[in-house]
């Protein structure tokens, strides 16, 4: 069983602050609709008897004994109240419109502790009623009690008077009750999808549960278009430079400098374990980031089932890496594209072919990288998804550095681990974990980032 955080299910719980009004605002309605509209007023009433038998001795043992009497014969004396016998004289004396049986529903006789006194309740929708139901029940039970034990001594200790107010008016009890049932609900119903969400939603978990670091972190944001009407490019630290998520980017790039300090870095690949993780969105803005270092990039789209780099950068797609992958090497040229930002060069995914796995496992493959190693600085490789897919571990093992894109609280941790179970085979270089659509509002990472004049929100990017 897996260890549940406290700290962060009350974090998780702030996602669920609309679903907690609405349905307290709901309990509330309900309850205080049919508390004043459909509830309908109960009146109770309440008398006391006292049984006792007296006599013309003086003794104090004999008085003594006959009070345990009536104590011990209280709870017969309670039965008899509510029995046919009393209830049926009391019905047809007070002519009222219900039988004994129905009577005897809404009356209550209780003995009163360590006494010989009887309780007598009765509830009824007409408050005069309840009173004189009570009384009636106490003169009437009072008679013939007498009659069956020989007592002369019982009378009735208090008289039951007209209740001025309901004895149900509960409304201020039931809204505490609906609001504390929605809140049990809501939270109940959050507490078991946090208990059952398996995905990645902390770095802490990524480097305590897999051993693997965090390298980057990218937060969500909404990019604002360049010029009215005119749509938003992922490209952000091109036409973003200022953003939070292009200072992330750029964060990435200084973080896989350091990874690689006493190593030559040239090859990275970027992958994800399932698709819309965001790994080319990562891949294309981390090229553009190394290029404005001043080093020479080539970004090869290396998705051959659904690559989209040359939509990103907006690019034809008909001759790609699967195409240059059956032709000549002497021919890469024809296949590089320039996307006009300085430095920057691309290779796109081509035509989709029917063996992706076999090209990339080609020696053909191999000599392609290691031409291209001579002829830039770094290389980027935007790998298909891991999830069942041998593209990408194929890349892994000849690359100097590999990163996995996690979707915050959207990756599941079962494919996170089997991906680096898959990595680890190949023995590939994982250079750590990069977390992408971060909420910094309620991601526990969040710092003061505003200084960059970016405003809050949501971008979607896959």
């Amino acid at each position: 069983m897996e260890e549940i955080n406290i700290k962060d299910f009350f974090s998780y719980l702030k996602h669920y602050i609309i679903a907690f009004i609405l349905m307290i605002a709901l309990a509330v309605s309900g309850v205080v609709t049919y508390d004043v509209m459909f509830k309908k007023p109960i009146y109770q009433a309440n008398t006391t008897i006292v049984i006792a038998k007296s006599d013309n001795s003086n003794n104090a043992a004999s008085t003594l004994n006959d009070v345990n009497a009536s104590q011990k014969l209280a709870t017969t004396y309670g039965e008899i109240a509510k029995s046919e016998l009393v209830l049926n004289r009391v019905v047809s004396n007070l002519n009222l419109p219900m039988t004994s049986k129905e009577l005897s529903k809404n009356l209550s006789v209780k003995p009163v502790e360590d006494t010989s006194i009887l309780s007598v309740t009765v509830k009824d929708p007409d408050a005069w009623q309840a009173s004189a139901i009570a009384n009636e029940i106490a003169d009437v039970f009072s008679k013939e009690v007498s009659k069956i034990y020989k007592l002369d001594n019982v009378s009735q200790l208090s008289v039951a008077k007209v209740p001025d107010a309901p004895s149900n008016n509960t409304l201020t009890r039931d809204v505490i009750l609906a609001v504390a049932v929605a809140i049990a609900a809501v939270g109940g119903f959050a507490f078991l999808r946090f208990y059952l969400d398996d995905s990645v939603k902390h770095s802490d978990e990524v480097e305590k549960i897999y051993g693997l670091p965090m390298t980057g972190r990218i937060s969500k944001t909404d990019m604002k278009p360049t010029k009215k009407g005119a749509p938003i490019s992922e490209l952000v630290v091109e036409k973003y430079p200022k953003a939070i998520v292009s200072e992330n980017i750029k964060s990435l790039r200084t973080n896989l400098q350091f990874t690689a300090i006493d190593n030559n870095l040239k090859t990275i690949l970027v992958t994800s374990t399932n698709a819309s993780e965001g790994k080319s969105f990562v891949s294309a803005n981390l090229a553009i980031s190394f290029a404005q270092a001043e080093k020479k990039v080539l970004l090869i789209d290396c998705d051959l089932r659904k690559g989209r780099v040359h939509r990103l950068f907006d690019v034809p797609n008909t001759d790609g890496l699967s195409n240059l992958l059956t032709d000549e090497l002497d021919n890469i040229p024809h296949y590089i594209h320039n996307t006009g930002i300085n430095n920057l060069d691309i290779i796109t995914c081509g035509t989709y072919p029917p063996n992706p796995s076999e090209l990339l496992a080609s020696k053909k493959n191999k000599r392609l990288l290691a031409s291209l190693r001579h002829r830039y600085d770094i290389i980027i490789f935007d790998g298909a998804p891991l999830a069942g897919l041998a593209d990408s571990v194929i890349l892994a093992s000849l690359m100097d550095e590999t990163i996995i894109v996690v979707k915050d609280g959207s990756t599941s941790k079962n494919d996170l681990m089997n991906a680096k179970n898959e990595l680890s085979k190949v023995g590939a270089k994982v250079a750590g974990i990069v977390f992408n659509m971060v909420n910094r509002k309620s991601s526990k990472y969040y710092y003061n980032s505003y200084y960059y004049g970016e405003q809050p929100g949501s971008h979607h990017r896959k």
